[in-house]
């Protein structure tokens, strides 16, 4: 059976996920890469270090955000989002970003790249080494929606 999901069953597949996709598109072409991320019951709360997705954002601040949860092929759920990317630049916001994803992640086993900010000294990503400011971003979600197939039903 395929269907679609609840608002509260959308609410769950975001809110017990750590990993989704950021979709953001300039004048020349789509980006769709993969984020950890919080989600906090009204964003989608993510952090990274400058780069094409961060540039391509704030050129063009509409995205799309999606989620899957795959048992097997005929077990699945996957939600999407549309909204607007907006980068947070107060110290307030980004400590209370940032303490989300610090008490979400700290007992899961990410990688160097994924760390939260507060749990490394300095911020190093392979691409980019050295003592990088992350940014710390949301997603005002305007539009969600969820399908699912449980061939059980």
């Amino acid at each position: 059976m395929i269907g679609k999901l609840t608002d509260d069953q959308v609410t769950e597949v975001l809110q017990s996920n750590v990993l989704g996709r950021i979709g953001c598109h300039d004048s020349k072409r789509i980006y769709v890469v993969p984020v950890n991320y919080v989600y906090d019951g009204k964003y989608i709360i993510a952090h990274s270090v400058e780069g094409m997705k961060i540039h391509m954002m704030r050129r063009n601040p509409s995205v799309c955000f999606e989620v899957d949860e795959m048992k097997s092929f005929t077990n699945w759920k996957s939600v999407i989002t549309w909204g607007e990317y907006q980068e947070l630049t107060e110290e307030r916001d980004r400590y209370y970003a940032m303490k989300l994803f610090v008490d979400r992640m700290m007992h899961l086993k990410i990688s160097e790249t994924a760390r939260p900010p507060e749990i490394s000294e300095k911020r190093e990503h392979p691409r980019s080494p050295g003592n990088i400011k992350p940014v710390v971003f949301r997603i005002v979600i305007t539009e969600k929606t969820g399908r699912f197939e449980n061939e059980r039903l």
